[in-house]
């Protein structure tokens, strides 16, 4: 029996959660088929979730059809909670991207798309809402629109017809018959155990309904087409093989509301969807971090090779107390995870989302993060210490809130999503923590980056201490985060002193030199280091890194090297066409750029990209000079170099040499005593040679 696990992505309102509710229920996996809208779905049931009618965490579930067992992770829609969408990706099998039939394909659809190409993750589209097409558009239309979007690989996988689904009309409502008659037949096909049904059952029960358009799936690869000219059909391995490359992506029909089509889509996914080899040694990708009623640490992780039992030592994060397997709000508790499995683990500590553990490497940086940071303020009398302790709670479940506590302000800053997301964090502030909060407007989450190597060294001696570090900082691309490595010989620095350093590397945001922004999109590698054999303690080595980072910076910032990034929004306008050249002006003066305008005499469509400084509020104004027949849609496209770049400099203000929490000076011992050196002075009494620069 294969075991899968699929990925339910969609922008909001496209009917994702009612989705994955009808394949629960037409697989016999809940008896009562939960609405969102009527606060009782099956995978909605965090009391936010239900209070607000969307989904904010991604939700495990787990059913039995013939064929496979599925594990469904229900995903965010909304896109304040992308994040956390973002993060299943990298341990799905296959992906149901879910657009409405009505809407069609939305900006955030767009962004879902890049990524899961981004993660190659195999697709199937699910086509949702047909019941309420409205007069004058076809089904090809919808189908046109998506191929026009996201390629011709796209292909109308049909939908179905059997007993098990409602019947296209799209008035008939779900009654207590038409329920009993679906789960009659799930027990039917279940109930002899002893010849369990494979996917090749599944399989003929597609060919029967007539899953493909053999002649378009041909058309999209070489061996396929041979194989359809010399049998004329083409083989459940061969459109699994292609979905799995991504060269193939079925486009299925349902109206979730209604049950039409869901069964066919199980169908299909017990068919064709690709199920991954596994290896013998044990690797997990951790995928979300959480906390249960009781306050227990969840680790939520997919295991991708091996087995984890319990009672497994995860060095250095802890033992492994629970494996849970949950679906919905229950759990099972069990002795071992094989590969395959999403399961949440109890008893580690300092694990984070996108990890890698055993044999399986960390997940590359995120695409989505937070383009806005808030002042956050206590208005109930809380003191500051208890407030960033609930806070740092919270950033362990979501680390893209980078909770700050400025020093030199004694303000704490986050950074956020959006305005939906803001009210999210302040309700469960009040209702776990009993803590009220406000906000400030906000401002930019700016990046800083260099564009040229530079070798930085940090040295921390003062009496009794000792330690020696020198890095190299290196230019990556744009959206790459930050790498860490190491270049260092054995021979020159114990590999246990190596090892410290890398973790000094990885645990802290390093701040840059020209507005004290995050740094981004560099490698920094361990070059050499020294320690000594009777003054050196871990801590010495933690302020050597820091300094050597820093100390860098600088003289990447002397030498012209370092920039400051800043966010852009992709946008979709969409207005009266008299109305595009006041957008057009409107976009160009905030240094964004724009495609050709799409215009059909009365509406047009402009779509561009622009700097989030000047697209921030643009919505009201849109608002305001169409006289509200305008809409604005943006999703996040990444960061450029800042398009005013010195005017941001000038009014933030800030001096990294006044900064004492990241300072670049190092410290060195003379006659029994410590004593500092500035940053530029330091080359003159390091006591090792460069090891780049003048290699």
């Amino acid at each position: 029996m294969k075991q899968i696990v699929a990925g339910v992505l969609a922008h909001v309102d496209a009917g994702k959660t009612t989705l994955s509710e009808a394949m629960l229920y037409v697989s016999g996996q809940v008896r009562k088929l939960g609405r969102v809208d009527h606060g009782d779905a099956f995978l909605d049931t965090d009391a936010l979730e239900k209070q607000r009618g969307i989904t904010i965490y991604s939700k495990d579930a787990i059913l039995d059809y013939p064929g496979m067992r599925l594990t469904l992770l229900d995903t965010p829609g909304h896109v304040d909670f992308a994040a956390d969408m973002e993060r299943t990706l990298g341990v799905l099998d296959v992906a149901l991207l879910v657009i409405s039939a009505v809407d069609g394909v939305q900006g955030h659809t767009e962004t879902l798309w890049r990524l899961l190409e981004r993660y190659h993750v195999p697709t199937v589209i699910v086509i949702n809402k047909i019941d309420a097409l409205a007069a004058g558009i076809s089904r090809d239309d919808v189908l046109a629109d998506i191929r026009k979007r996201f390629g011709d690989a796209c292909v109308d996988a049909g939908s179905s017809h059997d007993s098990a689904d409602i019947t296209d009309d799209a008035d008939t409502p779900v009654t207590a018959d038409t329920a009993a008659a679906i789960h009659a037949s799930n027990d039917t096909m279940t109930a002899d155990s002893s010849a369990p049904v494979s996917s090749s059952s599944a399989a003929s029960r597609m060919e029967h309904d007539g899953m493909e358009h053999d002649e378009d799936v041909a058309a999209l690869d070489e061996s396929a087409l041979d194989e359809f000219c010399d049998t004329g059909s083409i083989s459940p391995a061969t459109i699994s093989r292609m979905i799995a490359q991504r060269t193939l992506v079925p486009c299925v029909w349902t109206s979730a509301l209604q049950l039409h089509g869901i069964r066919y889509l199980l169908d299909m996914l017990a068919a064709y969807a690709p199920q991954p080899r596994y290896g013998k040694d044990f690797g997990a990708r951790i995928f979300r971090i959480s906390h249960d009623a009781q306050h227990n640490r969840l680790t939520w992780l997919k295991v991708t090779g091996g087995e984890l039992p319990v009672k497994s030592v995860i060095e250095p994060y802890g033992k492994i107390d629970q494996i849970r397997r949950y679906s919905g709000a229950k759990y099972d508790i069990e002795q071992s995870a094989p590969a395959g499995t999403v399961c949440a683990v109890t008893g580690l500590e300092g694990t984070v989302p996108g990890q890698g553990l055993g044999a399986q490497p960390d997940a590359s940086h995120p695409l989505l993060e937070p383009v806005l940071t808030y002042m956050v303020t206590a208005i109930d009398g809380t003191d500051t210490h208890k407030l960033l302790g609930a806070l740092r709670e919270l950033e362990d479940e979501e680390p893209l809130l980078h909770v700050r506590w400025i020093e030199r302000l004694e303000q704490i800053h986050v950074q956020l999503m959006g305005a939906v997301q803001l009210e999210i964090v302040q309700e469960l502030l009040r209702t776990r923590f009993g803590i009220e909060v406000v906000f400030d407007r906000g401002g930019i989450v700016y990046h800083e980056t260099i564009d040229a190597p530079v070798e930085g060294v940090g040295h921390f001696e003062p009496l009794r201490h000792y330690a020696e570090v020198h890095v190299l900082l290196e230019p990556l691309e744009r959206g790459s985060g930050l790498q860490f490595a190491s270049d260092c010989s054995l021979d020159v620095l114990d590999r246990n002193w190596q090892r410290l350093i890398m973790t000094h590397m990885r645990e802290r945001e390093h701040l840059g030199v020209l507005i004290g922004a995050p740094i981004a999109d560099m490698r920094i590698t361990l070059l050499t280091g020294r320690a000594h054999d009777k003054h050196t303690e871990g801590g010495d080595f933690r302020q050597a890194t820091y300094r050597a980072i820093r100390e860098g910076l600088m003289q990447a910032r002397q030498a012209g090297y370092c920039h400051v990034l800043e966010p852009w929004y992709r946008f979709r306008l969409e207005l009266p066409a008299d109305q595009v050249g006041h957008a057009m002006a409107d976009i160009q003066r905030m240094s964004g750029e724009f495609d050709p305008p799409e215009n059909d005499g009365m509406m047009a469509v402009l779509e561009g990209e622009a700097p989030v400084e000047g697209m921030r509020d643009y919505a009201m104004d849109v608002n305001a000079y169409t006289h509200g027949r305008g809409s604005l849609t943006c999703v996040s496209a990444g960061y450029r170099q800042c398009h005013d770049e010195d005017a941001v400099i000038a009014a933030i203000g800030y001096d990294p040499e006044a900064d004492l929490e990241n300072t670049p000076d190092s410290v060195f011992c003379a006659h029994g005593a410590g004593y500092p050196v500035k940053w530029y002075k330091v080359p003159e009494f390091m006591h090792l040679p460069f090891a780049w620069q003048h290699a």
